[in-house]
């Protein structure tokens, strides 16, 4: 496996990775129209100082994990997703695409990480949680905080 940074010469294969698992794995009411980031990746992430990472077994895409930093000591995560037959202990990319962005936050002196994402998702809040991340409430959220409309469960990690 081989995790590098992706930029939009990947758009076509990143939408199909995740709105495939967005709207047809988990029903989430989600269109790529809300999601204009997904066709200005460069623009969206890398330019005020984020990242968006690619996973690729034999040249093919099988995980996205993207950092929206959005003040100067804090980051959101976003596009954390995973074909499903690429998921779980076997392969690690979850946690491995998390520990390159942790990484990458430390480096560029990020403090704090935080992630909305749905409910419905009780995988990804346990993996979030066996990561340290603990669950907040909307209202603790930084102010500057890029909500997404179907969040309802929110996170938060601080870096040492």
């Amino acid at each position: 496996m081989n995790i590098q940074p992706i930029q939009n010469k990947y758009e076509n294969e990143i939408v199909d990775l995740i709105l495939n698992i967005q709207q047809k794995e988990f029903n989430v009411p989600v269109t790529l129209e809300d999601q204009p980031d997904l066709l200005d990746i460069e623009n969206f992430y890398f330019k005020p100082g984020g990242t968006f990472l690619g996973a690729f077994i034999d040249g093919k895409l099988v995980g996205t994990i993207a950092l929206v930093k959005f003040n100067e000591e804090a980051g959101a995560i976003r596009k954390m997703f995973v074909k499903k037959e690429y998921r779980g202990k076997e392969f690690q990319i979850a946690q491995k695409l998390l520990e390159q962005l942790v990484a990458y936050s430390k480096e560029n002196g990020i403090k704090n990480l935080y992630l909305g994402t749905v409910s419905i998702l009780q995988a990804a809040l346990r993996f979030y949680e066996k990561n340290n991340f603990i669950t907040i409430e909307k209202e603790a959220l930084p102010t500057d905080f890029p909500l997404m409309k179907p969040d309802n469960v929110f996170c938060h990690l601080q870096l040492s």
